[in-house]
């Protein structure tokens, strides 16, 4: 079981504010973040947590909604093998209602094969792919939260120079919260400290 500090973080300027393991870091101290993104990443392990806040997508219905943004972000990242593992049903997210606009929430898990930065495919890793969708209807925002997590790191892999190629050491051997529950914890501790964020829509 990880007993990993698990303190509440700011983002986007302190607006919003999420709880996670502390072995993130700031992924804007080494390179730069786009605005509408907070990066998070473990070296060691080469797992990320992402923030996004994108504009709602009306289109795109709740049911499913989140197995919706993974299928997109696997289009955008050219991944192989895609392959939904599971999804959630619609949930109400009472704590994230505005002007008693309900916030819910969907989530799914995928399985998808992308290459690190610029390199090609024969360099791509095997990553399992949790994704959140809190839709923020109140304010017309879609926020993704996005975990990434090795599974199979190849040796032609920019990563394997960080953490070995092969098999992903399990986090419960490491003794550390497992990404599965980091996305959980991250979502479970999601508040709106600051609406005026949302710009004209709030």
């Amino acid at each position: 079981m990880s007993n990993e500090l698990c303190p509440e973080r700011p983002l986007f300027g302190g607006a919003i504010s999420s709880a996670f393991p502390q072995r993130f870091q700031d992924a804007s101290n080494i390179r730069q973040v786009p605005d509408h993104q907070e990066v998070f990443v473990d070296p060691s392990r080469d797992e990320s947590l992402i923030f996004e806040l994108l504009d709602f997508k009306p289109d795109v219905g709740d049911v499913g909604s989140a197995s919706w943004f993974l299928h997109d972000l696997a289009r955008e990242q050219d991944a192989q093998g895609f392959k939904l593992i599971e999804q959630s049903h619609v949930i109400d997210v009472p704590g994230l209602s505005y002007r008693n606009i309900p916030a819910i929430a969907t989530t799914a898990i995928g399985e998808m094969a992308i290459s690190k930065g610029r390199q090609g495919r024969e360099a791509q890793n095997l990553l399992k792919v949790y994704v959140a969708n809190i839709r923020l209807k109140g304010v017309e925002t879609d926020v993704l939260v996005t975990a990434y997590e090795p599974i199979l790191i190849n040796p032609l892999s920019e990563s394997a120079n960080a953490v070995g190629s092969g098999l992903a050491v399990p986090a419960s051997q490491s003794g550390i919260m497992p990404m599965c529950d980091v996305i959980k914890q991250s979502l479970s501790t999601f508040k709106v400290n600051d609406w005026s964020l949302f710009g004209s829509s709030a």
